[in-house]
């Protein structure tokens, strides 16, 4: 659903470019809770949860190379808003998407520069609100259990793709350059992306899942998952008063294997299964062919790209160009993501510090002030 330069006229690009500068603001602080680690009991600290966060990132971008298909003549791929936000929280999940629409836009033409705004309100911040607001609705009433997450990011995923639909047609009737009535695009577009929407379920759906069953302390989402234990007690026996004592805390698990697993299988999607995925155009483009949407594109500012429409310069053979493509895009997606998130942590750690530093000159000063009273 990546929205090209020329679909959506300047007042509204840039308007929405301010939303999205907006977003990646307040997801800029929020991130610093989720990738800092809630308590300590969960385990996770900035050190462990940057690095994962830009592998979603690298992930992401893998899948969305996949197009499958839908329909006749029609494909889609991978939103990945609901994946990201209940891999690594939704304030981080924002700052995921839009790192690897920025670098499909730059490196690979793929969604417009003018238009990156406009991609990055509909396919980062609609989908993960979407999605992760009804994902955690969905955890309030379901049983306490991993299934139910998974189930619940099923359901997400599912709905997240006709509203990131909604959401285009939306801008669309605000801003279209081309006379084509609001209401053939809207029918077109969300039919289409039910369908899609399916395929993003089952791919989020398996993704979470098969992360719970390896790793279920890595999933956000599923954090606080397990309900406390209690006491049982006879009805005639009331409980005693006494605490049982604290269980000794479980040293942390390393993430260096589940990380390394994660890398390969980004990579060998990008570098071998993109071969194989669907050359029909996506749900977007080919709505906007049939309805005449696309009349008024303009052409990519990065078309001379070296890594344009996913293949590499230079290098005849379609499969190891296309390939080789997904494996630059899975790594400059892995570095600009960590790189991102990195800084988030240490900008959270520096001013845990310096907050810990104020409290213990504060408290120095009040020992120096009681001390000075006692002499007096």
């Amino acid at each position: 659903m990546h929205v090209p330069d020329g679909f959506i006229d300047a007042p509204v690009s840039l308007a929405t470019g301010a939303v999205a500068a907006a977003a990646v603001a307040v997801s800029l602080r929020g991130a610093r809770r989720e990738l800092g680690g809630t308590a300590p009991a969960d385990g996770l600290g900035g050190e462990r949860t940057a690095p994962l966060a830009g592998l979603v990132a690298a992930f992401v971008f893998a899948v969305q190379m996949l197009n499958f298909p839908v329909a006749a003549g029609t494909s889609g791929h991978l939103l990945g808003g609901a994946l990201a936000a209940i891999l690594v929280g939704p304030f981080t999940g924002v700052l995921c998407i839009s790192v690897v629409l920025l670098m499909q836009a730059v490196l690979f033409a793929d969604g417009g520069l003018t238009a990156l705004g406009v991609n990055i309100t509909d396919m980062a911040v609609v989908t993960t609100l979407v999605a992760y607001g009804l994902f955690r609705l969905l955890l309030a009433v379901l049983p306490r259990r991993r299934s139910s997450v998974t189930a619940a990011s099923f359901v997400a995923a599912l709905v997240s793709v006709p509203a990131a639909a909604c959401a285009f047609t939306l801008l669309y009737a605000l801003g279209g350059t081309t006379d084509v009535p609001i209401g053939k695009v809207f029918t077109a577009m969300t039919g289409v992306h039910v369908l899609i929407g399916i395929g993003e379920a089952v791919i989020t759906a398996l993704t979470v899942g098969a992360v719970l069953a390896v790793r279920p302390d890595l999933v956000y989402g599923a954090r606080g998952l397990t309900a406390p234990l209690r006491l049982r007690t006879s009805p005639l026996r009331p409980a005693p008063d006494a605490a049982p004592a604290p269980a000794p805390a479980k040293p942390a698990r390393s993430t260096r294997r589940f990380a390394l697993a994660g890398l390969l299988t980004a990579l060998a999607l990008a570098g071998v299964g993109s071969y194989y995925a669907s050359a029909s155009p996506d749900g977007l483009e080919k709505v906007a062919h049939d309805k005449g949407i696309d009349s008024k594109t303009e052409e990519h500012a990065a078309k001379d790209s070296p890594l344009a429409d996913y293949q590499v310069a230079d290098i005849a053979d379609g499969r190891i160009s296309g390939g080789l493509a997904g494996v630059i895009g899975v790594g400059a997606t892995l570095l600009v993501g960590t790189g991102v998130t990195w800084v988030v942590v240490r900008r959270r750690r520096g001013r845990a510090a310096a907050a810990e530093n104020g409290t213990a000159a504060t408290g120095t000063a009040d020992n120096g002030t009681a001390a000075t009273g006692k002499t007096a």
